[in-house]
């Protein structure tokens, strides 16, 4: 924490610059362009709630799923990295219970903790999250009181890189840091923020979202304990081994989704009550296999395609990552494939049932695939259904397999990025 004189000339003198080379990566350049970003944040918040004050700068990622497609809320693998689009927050503790948070392009938020149960009214809104993040630290036996904030995102909402999911950690990295003395680690600070949207903002949702952007880097992460997931990171990235990833929007409308995606966990969840379990993690396969008849007629085909789906993309997480680990960047992208496949036809989240005619993502990945000609990997990517698209694209064919896209799918819908060393984080 500094005043906000302090901390700007400590952005001007470089006195940060090894801190924001640890957490971002990359070269000078970008380096410039997130020093840049800070000191304008700092003057915003000046001019929204006053110069002086002892101020923090705190980050949190945006994420990208790897592996594991909808394996997380089983208590699966998933294999997932952050992102180097992230958000970024400027704040400072107010003294009284009531937290102020100004985000770009959107009204200011006010959440009085002095209520710290969930608001009915509230579900669905990021005042929910805030709420139920300072609860649930409160909860866990730190004086969590009011703050200020500004905030200012590169994670565009309903891009598939789960602004939701930065938001809820970069909340929780301010409140850690103003009001825990920081001792809550990036697992515990993830599982508040699914905890948060799980109780308070009323969606259901896994874990593996909150985790990647909280953890940073490329994470193989094994659920099977859901309070205590075994994290593992792995040190490489596509880049090093000459492919750029490519997340496309497939420019579909995400509304009204929430039943769409809220089916996914229900019809597995059936799947393992048949044999008296509450997940599937916990069902042997063998016997699922024996039982699917009778399967069928408690829940549905549809279900144990689904089923089928996580015991598969869940045994491909482990080979995912020892692909990795051996540098065998080309087997790791079969196995891709693989994946992107089990979604289509198993788990089906490519397009909604109930709106057959737009089809954007299996489209999306059709043309992905014919500019890749062979190369590279494609598959749905995140909760699917309306969403986005992952795509490996060998290096020198960027420019041709954006166009390509962009043709199709409209200008601005491929994003290219890096992969983020540093997840949560308190810049200064």
């Amino acid at each position: 924490m500094k005043k906000q004189a302090e901390m700007e000339a400590a952005l001007q003198n470089g006195s940060l610059d090894a801190r924001l080379l640890s957490i971002y990566g990359g070269a000078a350049a970008a380096l410039e362009e997130q020093k840049k970003r800070l000191l304008a944040l700092i003057r915003t918040f000046g001019e929204t709630y006053g110069s002086g004050r002892e101020i923090g700068l705190f980050s949190a990622p945006g994420r990208t799923e790897m592996g594991g497609n909808h394996t997380d809320h089983q208590r699966g693998r998933v294999l997932a990295a952050a992102i180097d689009l992230d958000m970024l927050a400027c704040a400072s503790r107010s003294g009284s219970s009531l937290v102020r948070v100004l985000s770009d392009g959107y009204p200011e938020i006010r959440v009085d903790l002095s209520e710290l149960t969930p608001v009915k009214e509230e579900a669905g809104t990021t005042a929910a999250l805030i709420r139920g993040i300072a609860a649930r630290i409160c909860e866990m036996g730190y004086p969590v009181s009011g703050f200020d904030a500004c905030v200012t995102s590169q994670v565009l909402g309903g891009s598939g890189l789960s602004s939701s999911a930065a938001f809820e950690v970069l909340m929780g990295v301010v409140m850690n840091a103003l009001f825990c003395g920081e001792a809550l680690n990036a697992v515990q600070i993830a599982q508040i923020g699914q905890y948060a949207e799980n109780v308070f903002f009323d969606k259901p949702c896994g874990l593996m979202d909150q985790l990647a952007s909280s953890v940073g880097g490329i994470t193989a992460i094994d659920f099977q304990d859901p309070q205590a997931p075994a994290v593992d990171k792995l040190d490489c990235s596509p880049s090093d081994f000459g492919y750029s990833l490519c997340i496309i929007d497939s420019g579909a409308d995400h509304a009204d989704l929430t039943d769409e995606y809220a089916s996914i966990p229900r019809e597995m969840g059936a799947v393992a009550a048949f044999f008296h379990k509450d997940v599937l993690r916990q069902v042997d396969f063998e016997e699922f296999w024996r039982q699917i008849p009778a399967i069928r007629k408690t829940a549905g085909d549809r279900a144990v395609l689904r089923a089928l789906h996580f015991f598969a993309d869940n045994e491909l997480v482990p080979l995912q990552e020892e692909k990795l680990r051996a540098g065998d960047f080309e087997g790791f992208l079969a196995l891709v494939e693989q994946s992107g496949h089990s979604s289509s036809e198993c788990l089906q989240n490519l397009y909604c049932c109930s709106r057959p005619e737009a089809q954007a993502v299996p489209l999306t990945i059709a043309a992905a695939r014919r500019l890749l000609n062979g190369r590279g990997a494609v598959r749905v990517h995140g909760g699917g259904f309306a969403g986005t698209v992952q795509a490996y694209v060998p290096f020198g064919q960027e420019e041709v397999f954006r166009k390509g896209m962009e043709d199709i799918l409209g200008e601005g819908r491929c994003h290219f990025l890096n992969i983020r060393p540093g997840g949560g984080s308190v810049i200064a």
